[in-house]
């Protein structure tokens, strides 16, 4: 195991990813989690992140990093694995051509993304169920929690997000993100620290003006005018007010009137404050 100084940067993406696995009890004593190392800056830092947070738990937990070869022209993982055994990371590099997949599927110009999800997400749910993870880490960080809320608001019509922490449809999976509190920045910052040997992806990543892209821009420019904005978004996402939407499978709107009947009247010091509410 390597031991290096902690710096500034990694202190605070360590303190924030403890936090998160605190609010959300995302990790127990006992866990065998599988960490999907696509070989992007996330996915690597999630899983320096969690070996280190692993170090200070004296190994309570395990932790397996799993990589999905994809069959990507151009893909050279030498680094990667240089990478897994100079910090003994067990791991598996599976290939599986879901490439050709997606490139016969999809029309040129049209996005990949949700194809190549659908069928890596597939590949990863059977090697965890195969080989006995009760845990499967994901590197989504505090960005793509509200790029992710936003466009699903704007495209999709839904306010819909990323949880951080998720039993997946069929009931047999833990989805974690234990870096749902990290900015994108910071990350960032801590790759070009550590120098990862990065892996481009050159199916999503080579398609130009994706909405995500323009979310991110949209963010951005209004950030620049109150840098609130991004952890506000992050916010709203803990704080949903159901009575003050639309969702008439959340809120019974048909019988609120029956509800007001049952309710006792309002004393003058609560009607003094309703009051002041409004004005």
């Amino acid at each position: 195991m390597i031991l290096s100084k902690e710096s500034a940067i990694e202190k605070k993406l360590l303190h924030y990813t403890g936090k998160a696995i605190a609010d959300y009890n995302m990790i127990q004593t006992g866990d065998r989690i599988m960490v999907c190392l696509s070989g992007g800056k996330d996915s690597f830092t999630l899983m320096r992140i969690l070996q280190l947070l692993q170090r200070r738990t004296n190994n309570k937990f395990e932790l397996f990093a799993f990589t999905l070869d994809q069959s990507q022209p151009g893909w050279d993982d030498s680094g990667l694995r240089v990478w897994l055994e100079k910090y003994q990371i067990p791991h598996e590099i599976l290939t599986k051509d879901t490439y050709s997949i997606v490139k016969a599927k999809i029309p040129e110009g049209k996005t990949y993304c949700s194809l190549c999800s659908r069928l890596r997400r597939g590949i990863i749910y059977r090697y965890a169920e195969e080989n006995g993870f009760n845990k499967i880490a994901l590197g989504h960080h505090r960005d793509d929690l509200i790029r992710s809320l936003l466009m699903s608001i704007l495209y999709n019509g839904e306010i819909r997000s990323m949880p951080p922490k998720l039993l997946s449809d069929n009931k047999r999976h833990i989805l974690i993100r234990p870096l749902v509190y990290c900015q994108e920045k910071d990350i960032i910052k801590y790759a070009n620290e550590q120098a990862y040997p990065i892996i481009p992806c050159t199916l999503c990543g080579s398609q130009a003006n994706l909405v995500r892209q323009r979310v991110k821009t949209l963010i951005d420019q209004l950030a620049e005018e109150n840098p609130k904005v991004p952890s506000n978004m992050l916010h709203a996402l803990t704080s949903v007010k159901l009575s003050q939407l639309m969702d008439k499978n959340k809120w019974d709107f048909k019988n609120l009137e029956k509800q007001q009947e049952m309710q006792p009247e309002m004393t003058d010091a609560e009607l003094e404050i309703f009051a002041s509410d409004l004005f």
